[in-house]
């Protein structure tokens, strides 16, 4: 999977954006990461699905694309967006 990653929030956060098309089912997804450590805050209207992981708030949006803040490394920033996406497509 092939990722363009961008440094957001005065460089505290990473987004990494999927090359692939994605439509993400948000509430699918919730379900699918519960059981692996992922805590859900809110779903936005389907909008984005925003989860508490490994003292980050990470972001997903259906468009396969994923925030994570605070992150600093872009190669973790592609490591967990690999994963998750992939348990979520």
């Amino acid at each position: 999977m092939k990722f363009t990653v961008t440094r957001l929030c005065g460089g505290k956060a990473l987004m990494a954006a999927s090359s692939e098309m994605m439509d993400i089912d948000l509430d699918a997804a919730a379900d699918k990461l519960s059981g692996d450590g992922f805590t859900k805050k809110k779903n936005e209207d389907g909008l984005m699905l925003i989860l508490d992981w490994k003292d980050m708030e990470v972001t997903l949006y259906p468009q396969g694309k994923v925030m994570f803040f605070p992150l600093a490394e872009k190669d973790l920033a592609i490591e967990y967006a690999t994963m998750i996406l992939e348990k979520v497509r």
